[in-house]
């Protein structure tokens, strides 16, 4: 009965990993709930000033701020990457990550060289391997987005454009569209381009600014940007959770699929050997 102690043994262990996963499986979706809420909640806010950004690119001042400005030739670029702390969320991080590797590609065939900005361990431990400059990194976010924290490395960044260090900015993250589907997103930053201010303005205007254009101007797009970062990584933890209780639950239901294939494995094993035992006794009567 040794191969019946070893596979008793199996099927213990594959009912304490279901006990593990059910047990994430609950959690992710308790936490799930709570970050949909604020990936929604902020939505409309970043779509607003999105389209208020889009109206002052369009519009004509004294004043044409720096993020708007376009440059002829791009040799450095940033990237913004978005990912999640931890892991066991199937196919999240991949997806984004295999995205941005396609873009790196295309960027070394055109010479371009590439900073990065890693909001998340597993973006930052990929990029490491690659081995490209990392400008800036945060990891620890938790559960909550929170501004505060975000703000140091974003500000690196823009910093970085704003002095001609980089000639682009692009950001990288997973776009929540269902708890089955979250959208791997690729999207441009700076300059904010004309087909995008072209898409998000409803009409086109001039303002008057008080007191001047140029400190009107500059706060508003430090906050476009920033609300579009902290949408993207509000977006990227509902797509975590989502992800984690489906690939959890996934997980579950395997294990309990190898339960039951182990179960008649076992059961089997246990008749094979009752039967050896009763034709070893039958032949040893019939010998008597």
């Amino acid at each position: 009965m040794a191969a019946g102690k070893e596979i008793r043994s199996k099927i213990k262990s594959v009912e304490n990993t279901r006990k593990i996963t059910r047990a994430m499986e609950m959690v992710a979706a308790a936490k799930m709930r709570k970050a949909q809420d604020r990936m929604r909640h902020a939505r409309p806010y970043a779509e607003k000033i999105g389209r208020v950004a889009a109206h002052f690119s369009q519009a004509h001042p004294e004043y044409r701020h720096p993020f708007v400005v376009s440059r002829e030739t791009i040799k450095r670029v940033g990237v913004i990457l978005v990912t999640t702390d931890k892991g066991l969320c199937g196919g999240l991080n991949t997806n984004a990550l295999r995205l941005s590797l396609n873009k790196l590609k295309a960027w070394d065939e055109q010479k371009v060289e590439v900073d990065v900005c890693a909001i998340g361990n597993k973006g930052l431990g990929f990029m490491q391997r690659l081995g490209i400059n990392i400008a800036s990194q945060i990891s620890g976010l938790g559960d909550t987005a929170h501004m505060e924290r975000l703000i140091g490395p974003v500000q690196v960044m823009l910093d970085a454009y704003k002095e001609g260090r980089i000639d682009a900015l692009y950001l990288v993250y997973s776009r929540f569209i269902s708890t089955m589907k979250q959208e791997p997103t690729f999207k441009q930053l700076l300059p904010l381009t004309a087909e995008e201010a072209s898409e998000k303005a409803e009409h086109h205007w001039d303002y008057i600014y008080e007191p001047e254009a140029k400190s009107v101007v500059d706060s508003l797009m430090v906050r476009y940007i920033e609300a579009l970062i902290y949408q993207a990584v509000a977006e990227n933890l509902a797509c975590e959770q989502s992800a984690r209780m489906v690939a959890m639950k996934a997980a579950s239901d395997n294990a309990k699929t190898v339960v039951d294939e182990l179960k008649l494995v076992y059961n089997k094993t246990r008749q094979a050997a009752i039967t050896q035992e009763i034709s070893e006794i039958v032949a040893g009567a019939a010998a008597v």
